[in-house]
């Protein structure tokens, strides 16, 4: 009878091995790719939010360069390319969005609306993601005191330069406080990978040039 039952189980198992296989495969294949994700994050950013950041850079380029009136005479609406941002130092050089909601902040650094326009009286603020979503800030932490930092918008190039670095709790307001001088402040979560925090970056207006975009 044993050896009966035996028998039987026999030719299941053959049909059930290659199921099993293919299972083992798929899990290890899977584990490998959850890796080399986590290992791509940890290193540089998150890869798929990083290609969707990058189409959208493309499209901010492409108005920015062919702005609305609204755009030109200062009154953006959200999610308007308003400028563009670079700090040679870590290599940034991103379009910057109106807006600063989660579906702003995935197209590149976004304005705080509530504060002034750059190169106007009080603190122009704008943020930008870490990880996700191109990661535009993630070496913010980086940057050094004396430093620029360059905005382009259609009226003219501002030119900032570094004053210092502060890590603050992520309620604190008065970091958009109005100073006696044209002030810009970046922020960016922190530590990575978490939101705990912000890392501010305080810069100064140091001149205005002449415009440098081209509109098309």
């Amino acid at each position: 009878m044993r050896q009966v039952s035996l028998s039987l189980a026999r030719p299941r198992l053959r049909r059930v091995r290659p199921v099993l296989r293919f299972v083992a495969s798929v899990m290890m294949v899977s584990g490998v790719l959850l890796i080399a994700d986590a290992t791509v994050t940890l290193l540089w950013q998150e890869p798929v939010s990083a290609y969707v950041a990058d189409k959208n850079q493309g499209t901010l380029k492409k108005a920015f360069f062919d702005p609305p009136e609204r755009v030109i005479h200062r009154r953006p609406l959200k999610g308007d390319a308003i400028a563009k941002i670079m700090i040679p130092s870590i290599g940034v050089s991103k379009y910057v969005v109106e807006g600063t909601d989660v579906d702003s902040l995935r197209k590149g650094p976004g304005h705080y609306p509530e504060t002034p326009l750059p190169g106007e009286p009080g603190t122009t603020a704008i943020a930008g993601h870490r990880t996700t979503y191109g990661a535009p800030f993630r070496h913010i932490d980086e940057v050094q005191r004396g430093e620029p930092v360059v905005i382009d918008m259609p009226d003219g190039r501002f030119v900032y330069r570094v004053q210092r670095t502060k890590v603050v709790d992520d309620q604190d307001l008065s970091v958009l406080d109005r100073v006696g001088y044209q002030r810009l402040v970046l922020s960016a979560c922190h530590p990575l990978y978490s939101a705990a925090q912000r890392i501010i970056v305080f810069a100064r207006l140091v001149r205005r040039e002449a415009p440098r975009v081209r509109r098309g």
